[in-house]
């Protein structure tokens, strides 16, 4: 089985692959997204500094108070929720992923690629053998060369 086999077998390069398109997806809104956050930030700039100081506050003696009731079980129970929300995303960006993977190599220029690197490996076999001819009959024509020196 070829490497580019294996790796179109293979969940964890579609996952990667997947999470690459995501990533481009949600990059593309970024500019807009920072244009917006900029507006809101300055209309918002002194009551968020209010509010930061009283959810201080707030956060401390909640904080107290959940350390209190937290049991080792829900602990668990959270961290094997987590653990199948990851499996879920894992599954969506490997499909997403084979998805992508998919396309690129039905492109017309992925095909275009292949079949010139197909060639150029050809020829490349083909130039090793030739040298490897070539350098045994410059071994033979040295050898007999120092032969005839030699006598």
């Amino acid at each position: 089985m070829t490497l580019a086999a294996r790796l179109r077998d293979n969940k964890a390069v579609y996952t990667v692959a997947g999470a690459g398109d995501l990533a481009v997806e949600k990059l593309r809104e970024v500019p807009e997204q920072v244009g917006r956050l900029r507006e809101n930030v300055t209309r918002y700039q002194g009551e968020v500094r209010e509010n930061v100081t009283k959810l201080q506050e707030e956060v401390r003696e909640n904080v107290s108070r959940l350390q209190e009731r937290v049991e080792g079980t829900d602990l668990r129970e959270l961290a094997n929720a987590y653990v199948s929300q990851v499996q879920g995303m894992i599954d969506e960006l490997a499909e997403r992923g084979k998805k992508i993977v998919t396309r690129v190599e039905n492109q017309a220029a992925t095909q275009e690629l292949t079949e010139s690197a197909k060639r150029t490996q050809r020829k490349t076999r083909a130039a090793v053998e030739e040298a490897g001819k070539t350098t045994r009959a410059a071994q033979r024509a040295a050898g007999d060369a120092s032969k005839k020196v030699g006598t």
